[in-house]
């Protein structure tokens, strides 16, 4: 059984705001229920331009549907520039944590909100960008494209075929493609190798204060910016580096994570090994 978190549980046996809106504002439907999964979500504004109603109906496990009425519970009140900017990590967030094996779901919320969204401004959507489509075709069971795969991976630090699977379904299915995927993430991640190991062996403290703050201006900052967020380097002790978090990641109760997981990692990865990294406030 999944290892699911209370509030998974509890928005999964009684989901919020279950239904479509009448006469929607925006409407979109995303997925394939020959896939195992679909959602349409609608939203309904008030006088005000912020989302007053919004609504949901799902196909899939009880992870899309968790997902699906959590987001409902984010995007009440907000304009449409904030609801634009939720991410399928902001929707695991709220619900404590998925399975890996579900991230898929919380993706799946995103991309409707997003859809929904361009409906109402007379946009067309499409869950992959066009750029995403001019790629080769990998995975022939979903549609995913080596393209797809490598912007994926970048931006949410993938390094296994399982985790390309768990975000964008790619390899679930008959499997055949699972090979060539990890070929694409070692072609991406043995370039990354082989500039960490061009670094320097010794670095005096100036260089080494220049080397974190390049890292964070060209591959950190860009990452929590996406997500609405930033970082700032504040002081360098040692090997004790301290950062203070800015916008949503200020305010994130998993910014503990994101130090860790994201911060620290990529300064390590990129700098030096036995750097630690500390938040401020």
């Amino acid at each position: 059984m999944w290892d699911y978190t209370d509030k998974v549980m509890e928005h999964f046996l009684n989901p919020r705001n279950v239904g479509e809106v009448e006469n929607p504002d925006g409407s979109a439907t995303v997925g394939n229920i020959s896939c195992g999964d679909a959602l349409k979500l609608t939203f309904k504004l008030d006088d005000n331009g912020r989302i007053a109603d919004a609504k949901f109906q799902t196909f899939g496990c009880g992870s899309a549907i968790a997902s699906s009425s959590v987001l409902t519970e984010m995007i009440k009140g907000m304009t449409l520039e904030e609801a634009a900017k939720i991410t399928n990590q902001e929707i695991v967030d709220e619900l404590g944590g998925l399975p890996d094996e579900k991230i898929h779901c919380s993706v799946m919320g995103m991309e409707a909100l997003q859809a929904a969204i361009a409906d109402f401004r007379g946009e067309t959507f499409a869950e992959d960008s066009p750029e995403d489509r001019e790629g080769n075709v990998i995975c022939h069971c979903f549609g995913v494209t080596d393209v797809k795969i490598r912007r994926i991976a970048k931006e949410n630090n993938l390094h296994e075929v399982d985790e390309i699977t768990h975000y964008t379904k790619a390899g679930g299915a008959c499997g055949k493609c699972k090979e060539e995927i990890q070929e694409i993430l070692n072609g991406i991640w043995d370039v990354k190798k082989t500039e960490a190991e061009e670094k320097p062996v010794a670095m005096t403290f100036a260089q080494k204060v220049m080397k974190v703050q390049d890292v964070i201006d060209k591959d950190i900052r860009p990452m929590l910016e996406r997500d609405g967020g930033s970082i700032e380097l504040v002081d360098l002790r040692g090997d004790n580096v301290l950062v203070r978090l800015k916008g949503r990641c200020a305010a994130c109760p998993n910014s503990k994570i994101t130090i860790r997981n994201t911060v620290e990692s990529k300064l390590k990865e990129y700098v030096s090994e036995n750097l630690s990294v500390e938040e401020v406030k």
